[in-house]
């Protein structure tokens, strides 16, 4: 079989260099513990904010009932792939398997040790797995008509915000 290699050196700059072009945005955190800032500093008027990141005890449980009313939902990735910004959830990193698509911001939490450089190292780890559930996610959700007028967030979150945790 053929082996496919990525030519990047840094995977974090290749990494944040995608996800920038597919409209998200990337940002590196020294520790997790950062993190409740970066929201705090980042969307400081979200009210409803799901946060499976610190567990989901730092949730309120009734904020699932009404998912589309969540202003902000942050969940931890498997793994980022350098040639893309697709981050790799599964149906245990969801939670609910609506929540990355019906909030209107986005925030995912990936180690820096989990990126690769290409779908090819990913799907090779991903083959171990037996998720019932995955998903590919990569920058916000887009749409665009035939007068090539591009809608952010018509179909799900407005933005992506992925940090990475050196």
């Amino acid at each position: 079989m053929a082996t496919f290699v990525f030519a990047a050196n840094d995977l974090v700059t290749a990494f944040t260099a995608s996800i920038t072009k597919a409209g998200g945005a990337a940002t590196v955190l020294g520790s997790l513990q950062e993190l409740p800032a970066k929201i705090k500093e980042g969307w400081p008027d979200a009210r409803r904010v799901a946060d499976f990141i610190h567990g989901d005890s730092n949730t309120n449980a009734s904020l699932l009932k009404e998912p589309a009313l969540l202003d902000l939902v942050v969940l931890k990735g498997q793994l980022g792939v350098a040639e893309n910004g697709a981050i790799w959830l599964t149906d245990k990193d969801c939670v609910e398997r609506v929540l990355p698509f019906i909030t209107q911001h986005l925030v995912l939490v990936i180690d820096e040790q989990t990126l690769v450089g290409n779908m090819h190292q990913a799907y090779g780890i991903m083959g171990k797995q037996n998720p019932d559930y995955g998903v590919f996610i990569a920058g916000p959700s887009k749409t665009a008509d035939i007068e090539q007028s591009l809608v952010i967030g018509a179909h799900g979150p407005r933005s992506l915000q992925v940090f990475i945790c050196t």
